[in-house]
């Protein structure tokens, strides 16, 4: 399944982002450090180049500590990159983000010049909150539905960084299907654009492979089902996510289970490796290769019909001339 939502404002953002690289000696991209591909714009990277790139672990408290090291070692893998974990009850931690762009650009440092940073993430990942943490001010409005942030704005920051805020942005179409449901499960994607007990089942599967006791304990279960659907309603009869006829309640529960999962009361819970992800993106790779490979057939089938066409209407044509 792969989401394609993408505002008229996300549109201009990107292009505007585009528009004022040129000008920008350092990016910051804040991510979810629960999901960092998938929270990752890959039109980000494209758009960069070899500017150098601070990848800003956001939510790191909720995040799986042991994960979050290896998505670190993973990320700086990259050239020019640095990455660091933060939450926002960490607000003197997050000011250091100011030396370390400083340390990153030293040479316009040393020239007395201020360094601008742009400041980047998908909807929802915290980067407003963190923003305000940089500023020790409000400056940018922040809230727990995605594409708070509609204009860019300058903000400096002393000691000679100034910063320039952007939208979020999602791109056009996610053609990772896991990547969207991610996304939705952490709260970047409207809650209306993908039903609860769909995400919900994905987020189940998953927990019983790679945190089955946490979700055990969590909805108080003596031993978990061996289906999605199963846990679901072992969970819906635990909770008293109850219908009239003695059923559960599934878009219940799948709604209690979502909100639980993104506020972190199931424990820190990373939803994807790196090991994973290479594994999906060369998934995806095949399948893109696939789609390209069947296009390219179909206009080959289409040429040749119309050169058939043409040409047999052409044979019409001259048998119709009168002989002389």
């Amino acid at each position: 399944m792969a989401i394609q939502w993408y505002p008229g404002h996300m549109h201009k953002a990107q292009k505007a982002i585009s528009e004022a690289l040129p000008q920008v000696d350092l990016l910051i991209e804040v991510l979810d450090a629960r999901i960092p591909y998938s929270s990752e714009n890959p039109a980000i990277a494209r758009l960069r180049g070899d500017k150098p790139c601070i990848k800003v672990l956001s939510k790191s408290d909720l995040a799986d500590p042991v994960l979050t090291v290896e998505w670190q070692t993973w990320l700086e893998q990259e050239r020019g990159v640095k990455t660091f974990p933060t939450t926002t009850d960490e607000p003197g931690r997050i000011r250091q983000l100011v030396e370390l762009c400083r340390k990153m650009v030293p040479d316009k440092i040393a020239k007395g010049k201020n360094i601008t940073v742009m400041i980047v993430g998908i909807p929802n990942v915290g980067k407003s909150t963190l923003i305000n943490i940089l500023a020790e001010r409000i400056i940018a409005r922040t809230g727990n539905e995605p594409a708070v942030t509609k204009n860019q704005q300058r903000i400096n920051l002393g000691d000679g960084v100034v910063l320039l805020d952007t939208p979020g942005i999602l791109w056009p179409k996610i053609e990772n299907p896991n990547s969207s449901y991610r996304l939705a499960a952490t709260g970047a994607i409207k809650n209306t654009a993908m039903a609860y007990d769909d995400v919900s089942f994905f987020v189940v599967e998953y927990l019983r492979q790679a945190y089955p006791e946490l979700l055990r304990t969590h909805f108080d279960l003596e031993a978990l089902a061996e289906t999605e659907l199963d846990i679901l309603e072992q969970a819906g009869v635990r909770r008293g996510a109850i219908r009239s006829g003695g059923r559960v309640d599934l878009n219940r529960i799948s709604e209690m289970l979502i909100n639980e999962l993104r506020a972190g009361k199931m424990g820190r819970i990373t939803l994807e490796t790196p090991a994973m992800v290479a594994s999906e993106k060369a998934e995806v790779a095949a399948a893109q290769a696939i789609k390209a490979e069947q296009a390219t057939e179909r206009k080959r089938q289409f040429k040749k019909g119309k050169r058939e066409s043409d040409g047999s209407d052409r044979q019409v044509i001259k048998s119709k001339k009168p002989r002389t």
